[in-house]
């Protein structure tokens, strides 16, 4: 983005995707969990949150029907909050998506682990009334980059 960042996250943009293939999700008003793989991109920084974005994309590999595939884009980030916890950092996004015409609200949780050989994680995603990833989902090190983690904002 050009700018330094305080507080912010790459994430499936500095050359290692940020993809976990045989997550179990859930879909608000659906029992049971479905399974896929989920795909993460994100460029948020606190300095220009108008320029920021998240992506998910979840492609079904369950056989359930209809079929829930999906890539929904934020349309605003509302927030960004960064603390480090040791040598890692966690990153809470939260913001809108419009999913099937309807606006709603997400958080996204990620931790970039400082340690090159482990793995960094998407603890959380959800997407309020419409769906949720069950559990975290450990991605390759080096996906989650954080952008300034010395402080809250």
């Amino acid at each position: 983005m050009g700018v330094v960042c305080l507080c912010g996250v790459r994430v499936g943009l500095d050359g290692v995707a940020a993809v976990r293939e045989n997550q179990e999700v859930t879909f608000v008003g659906e029992s049971g969990t479905r399974r896929g793989t989920l795909t993460y991109t994100a460029d948020v920084c606190s300095q220009d949150l108008e320029s920021s974005f998240v992506t998910i994309t979840f492609d079904q590999t369950s056989s359930e029907t209809p079929d829930r595939s999906f890539t929904e884009t934020s349309t605003s980030i509302t927030s960004v909050t960064c603390n480090q916890e040791g040598v890692n950092c966690v990153i809470t996004v939260m913001g809108t998506m419009n999913v099937n015409g309807v606006t709603r609200t997400f958080t996204a949780v990620f931790r970039d682990t400082n340690n090159p050989n482990a793995m960094d994680d998407v603890q959380s995603f959800v997407i309020t009334g419409f769906f949720s990833q069950q559990g975290a989902s450990p991605v390759p090190g080096g996906s989650i980059v954080n952008q300034g983690c010395q402080e809250t904002v």
